[in-house]
């Protein structure tokens, strides 16, 4: 291994494709610096070669040279195509492109982060030097985009040196350094070879290992560039290799793909059936019903639920232990790699027929190729099959017939895209009469599933190319059920008989009557409803004004319309001077726009005082004056040129504009208005009423202004955001298990952690975090010491609590993505815990834990506010030393001791009453822990007496608590009023540790109401994900009903 890897460095820098970096240049000033680890890869199917990879992915800080480098745009072919393309002509080629990453130089100005540490001469007692790569690297992000780029240029440069053919394969036949090609004739082969090599060695590329089913063809490559094991070969009497194109194995000599398989011995666990199954490679999907089986037993085994290292079930051993037998007859299974036989004349024709079915289980396609040559004699290939699993959850069989119909639309597409064959018309073919009457409906509307497939089936096929087959001669009848290994030939490879015959005689097609869908439960019911006869008509400007939401788009909308009418009107006039349509709406058409529309809307509002103004401007006699009972009536308004009602006021002779003086009139209660409200607020930046209303009467006197701006600055939902508060809620009463007495200490328990405090050990320092349990009853803790934020490390500190105060009957905490601890390192460890393993061992233990909502750390403020005072008596304690482990663990044990002793009732300032209450008083039977006297008496031996004294200790602690300490907890200190419950549909602004800008929006989707049917937790969807938050995290925007309002608007 040393003498290779050694040799493999030295490679490199021979060939120049890594440098040493000089010490003058080792700290570049301007340019960023990486250094790449690297290591050595072996394939076991290659025992003799070995890769040195540079590790691009690995990460220092959190960040790697594949994170920093943009991939590019993806540049290679299509696999499927490429094989597809391979198999059309009767001559097959194949090549390598040798070390294509490293024939494309990287810029010198790029280098340094391509660099890497080695010996000189592999001597482990030197310093390592500094090299760095000259080329791209294998596993860099970057580099199949770079390098194929570079490849394709080279096509593009061959175009004008007259290797149009060879551009053509290089742009189309290559899979990353791979070629694969198939041409019709021995001399178009040897000629396209020849031009490959010369085209791209001008681009600095060496094609070699060249392979072709031809041994004409090889004899015109050199034998240096023939593949390894062509090599030496008599080709006029040796037999050709097999050999793997794109990782199918394909034999050479009798010019067929096989299945070279070798299964690895796995445990039968669903994990060793999944690893062997997928070790399989079948792109093309010829052994897909062989493989179909195989994954019916593993989905069988996920729909049990089973672990994926845990023992499977005798019935599915006995059934994969079958599969396993099966496997090694596949070797025998081989297809044509050529589509077309040897013997077969000149095609006329091609067409290809896609066969669609589907079982309870699965839902499968295989797709034929039909040739007739022009003797009229007719073969057919298999060309691509898929098979899929029907989903865990249960669906009817005609849904799952139209999935296959849609996926045989899907392949369709993509052979048509990838074969460069003159492809007539597709056929379809399925077995469900229901999905033929689906897709030749025309009237019918269907529920989402059915419809959205079947608007994939109309965009890639035609009603008239669908037909019906019968299911017993369906041949994807095997992809949908599956088939043995020795069951593949025949109708599979070949397809069904009647393909074979001329068209007279394939099955007929079956009438399709429309009214066979009328009960059917995926065709949409029309519904039907009762009006009154006396509700208003809407007119139809009504409606187009209320379609828009923006006033600039419904000004350019309609001065598009008038644009439209008035070329409309010229053109009827047979006016010369036309209106060109393809001119953008100019500034003055849009201010033609905005007159007609706030003219439609005086006249809508103001019908009677409009009737008066137009009469007294086109009649000599006194003027009518305008109804007191009108809002226009102060305004002494008047009609202008245009048709407008304005203010005329008595602002005459100031010094403003003719528009401010005189503004526009509009009603306070209208669409427009509310979008042009809108429009001014958004222009001003969402500022407040007044300043909105300064702007707008600049040019728009709106009745009642003031009352209309209001209501459109209180809808307005980026305001919202900026200043919705948060939701709150009556706070609710206190659980059972924090007021419940006369229950052992510590019978109720609430856990979190803190952290971390540096301990000494040796000459280092390491982290050391506390773990509080806090009893809900008596308010007593119990602090432990953790060496880790590991799951074990909490287990371990959990055992010991359990061992010295006994075990708990709840368990209460935060969740685990919100446990207390301010420090960003303890946040992410405790995200890291496994709460199942914690839930399970608690649950062998009769424990029940209890999670609070996520980011609800008032939820417990009861040993939230012991760890304030743990930290407090740390703090002024740790803050000037560094202790070792055993003096933190004495630490804790003193604040647990001072904490323990706190008083839990008023202390009173009259010295015949009764000491305060403290939670040592029944952990100790006294309030402080004092150490033990240094004198005994052999009557102070524990007897009857002294039990019966600790009985009443304990009860008279009991009384008290009940008397003195429980009344305290009765006053709620906040949150005090009941408010309106948060609704599923309410839209909400999510509370985060981020600038406001930055909240998500959610809507909630699940409430979860307590006993006081008061809601003060909810499940709420965002853009990412769904997640449960409490409401006093959530800023309620939109109420659900209000939602609907102004959906159904």
């Amino acid at each position: 291994m040393y003498v290779k890897y050694k040799q493999g460095i030295e490679d490199l820098l021979r060939k120049g494709y890594a440098e040493e970096v000089s010490e003058e240049t080792r700290q570049p000033k301007d340019t960023p610096v990486w250094y790449l680890p690297h290591h050595p890869v072996l394939n076991p199917q290659k025992p003799d070669k070995m890769r040195i990879v540079f590790d691009c992915a690995a990460k220092h800080q959190g960040v790697s040279l594949n994170d920093a480098v943009l991939q590019g745009p993806d540049l290679i072919n299509n696999l499927m195509g490429v094989l597809l393309r391979f198999r059309q002509q009767p001559v097959a080629l194949m090549s390598d492109i040798e070390a294509m990453f490293h024939q494309v130089r990287v810029p010198p100005e790029d280098r340094d982060v391509l660099r890497f540490l080695w010996w000189k001469d592999g001597d482990f007692n030197k310093e390592p030097l500094v090299y760095r790569m000259c080329v791209h690297l294998f596993g860099g992000t970057w580099s199949p985009s770079v390098c194929s780029h570079a490849l394709r240029q080279t096509a593009r440069n061959g175009d004008g040196n007259g290797k149009v053919e060879a551009s053509k394969a290089i742009l189309k036949n290559f899979y990353v350094d791979d070629c694969l090609v198939s041409v019709e004739n021995e001399e178009t082969a040897v000629k396209l070879a020849a031009d490959l090599m010369v085209l791209l060695s001008e681009g600095g590329f060496r094609l070699t290992k060249w392979v072709s089913n031809n041994p004409f063809v090889l004899q015109s490559i050199p034998e240096e560039e023939r593949a390894k094991d062509v090599r030496g070969l008599d080709l006029n009497h040796d037999a050709l290799p097999v050999e793997r194109a794109l990782g199918i194995s394909w034999d050479v000599e009798t010019d067929c793909l096989l299945y070279k398989l070798r299964p690895k011995d796995k445990p039968q666990t669903r994990r060793g059936i999944l690893s062997v199954v997928s070790s399989i490679y079948d792109p093309l999907g010829y052994a897909s019903p062989f493989i179909l089986k195989a994954k019916m037993i593993l989905q069988e085994l996920t729909r049990l639920k089973l672990a994926w290292d845990e023992e499977i079930p005798s019935k599915e051993i006995e059934r994969w232990n079958e599969w396993l037998q099966e496997l090694p007859k596949m070797t025998e299974f081989q297809v044509n790699r050529c589509i077309k036989p040897h013997d077969f004349g000149k095609v006329a024709e091609y067409k290809l027929h896609h066969f669609a079915d589907a079982s309870e289980k699965a839902y499968g396609v295989v797709s034929y190729l039909r040739m007739k040559d022009v003797e009229g004699q007719v073969h057919c290939s298999i060309l691509f099959a898929r098979s899929r699993l029907a989903p865990l959850k249960r669906m009817t069989i005609p849904r799952l017939e139209l999935m296959a119909a849609t996926l045989s639309v899907t392949i369709d597409s993509m052979i048509q895209r990838e074969l460069d064959l003159p492809l007539q018309e597709s056929v379809f073919w399925t077995d469900s009469s229901i999905v033929l009457h689906y897709v030749k409906n025309e009237d019918k509307r269907f529920h989402t599933f059915v419809a959205n497939r079947i608007t994939t089936i109309h965009e890639g096929s035609e009603p008239r190319q669908w037909r019906h087959v019968n299911t017993d001669v369906n041949p994807a009848d095997d992809a949908s059920r599956g088939l043995t290994a020795e069951e593949l030939t025949g109708r599979w490879k070949e397809g069904p008989k009647f393909l074979w015959s001329e068209e007279c005689d394939w099955p007929k097609s079956l009438t399709v009557n429309e009214s066979s869908l009328e009960h059917d439960p995926e065709v949409k019911q029309d519904k039907t409803g009762v009006f009154a006869a006396a509700e208003s008509e809407v007119k139809a400007t009504d409606r187009l004004l209320e379609s828009y939401s923006s006033w600039f788009r419904l000004k350019k909308g309609i001065a598009w319309i008038l644009k439209v009418k008035e070329c409309l009107r010229r053109k009827a006039r047979k006016d010369m001077n036309l209106l060109d349509m393809k001119q953008p709406v100019t500034v003055d058409e849009m201010t033609v726009a905005e007159e007609a529309i706030v003219r439609y809307v005086q006249q809508q509002t103001y019908a009677e005082e409009y009737r008066v103004l137009q009469q007294n401007k086109t009649t000599q006699r006194s003027p009518t004056r305008i109804a007191k009972s009108s809002p226009l009536s102060k305004l002494s308004v008047k009609l202008t040129d245009e048709g407008l009602i304005c203010v005329g006021g008595r602002l005459h002779n100031a010094p403003l504009e003719e528009q401010t003086k005189h503004p526009v009139i509009l009603p306070s209660k209208h669409h427009v208005v509310q979008l042009l409200v809108r429009h001014y607020h958004i222009m001003c930046g969402h500022s407040g009423k007044e300043y909105v209303l300064s702007l707008l009467r600049q040019r728009f006197w709106i009745i009642r202004g003031r009352l209309a701006v209001r209501h459109v600055l209180h809808k307005c939902f980026t305001c919202k955001r900026q200043r919705a508060k948060p939701v709150e809620q009556k706070m609710a009463d206190l659980p059972a298990d924090r007021v419940v007495p006369e229950k052992p200490p510590f019978s109720n328990v609430g856990v979190d952690c803190f952290g971390p405090y540096m301990v000494r050990q040796g000459r280092s320092s390491v982290k050391r975090y506390g773990c509080i349990f806090t009893c809900l009853v008596i308010r007593a803790i119990h602090i432990e010491v953790l060496h880790s934020l590991e799951t074990d490390s909490f287990l371990n500190a959990l055992h010991r609590f359990i061992s010295r105060r006994g075990q708990p009957e709840i368990i209460r905490s935060d969740n685990g993505t919100n446990f207390i601890g301010a420090e960003r390192e303890l946040r992410e460890g405790l995200k890291r815990w496994n709460q199942e393993k914690i839930h399970d061992n608690l649950l062998q233990q009769g424990v029940d834990w209890k999670f609070n909502p996520p980011r609800a750390s008032h939820m417990g403020g009861s040993w939230e506010r012991q760890i304030r005072t743990t930290r407090k008596v740390l703090n002024a304690v740790m803050k000037q030393q560094v202790l070792n482990d055993e003096g933190l663990t004495t630490l804790m044990c003193l604040v647990e001791a001072i904490i323990n002793g706190r008083p839990l009732s008023i202390t009173s300032d009259d010295a015949r009453d009764a000491e305060p209450l403290t939670p040592n008083h029944l952990l100790l039977l006294r309030s402080k822990n004092a150490l033990p006297p240094d004198v005994f008496q052999k009557h102070d031996l524990y007897g009857r007496r002294r039990w019966r004294q600790i009985q009443y200790l304990a009860d008279l602690f009991w009384r008290r608590w009940v008397k003195e300490y429980l009344p305290s907890l009765q006053q709620r200190q906040k949150w005090l009023k009941e408010t309106r419950n948060l609704e599923e549909g309410d839209i909400v602004l999510i509370i985060d540790n981020l600038p406001r800008n930055k909240w998500l929006t959610g809507r909630v989707i699940e409430t979860y109401p307590g006993k006081d049917k008061l809601v003060r937790s909810v499940k709420l969807k965002h853009s990412t994900g769904i997640l449960v938050r409490p409401v006093q995290k959530l800023c309620l925007l939109e109420e659900a009903d209000s939602v609907l309002v102004n959906h159904s608007d």
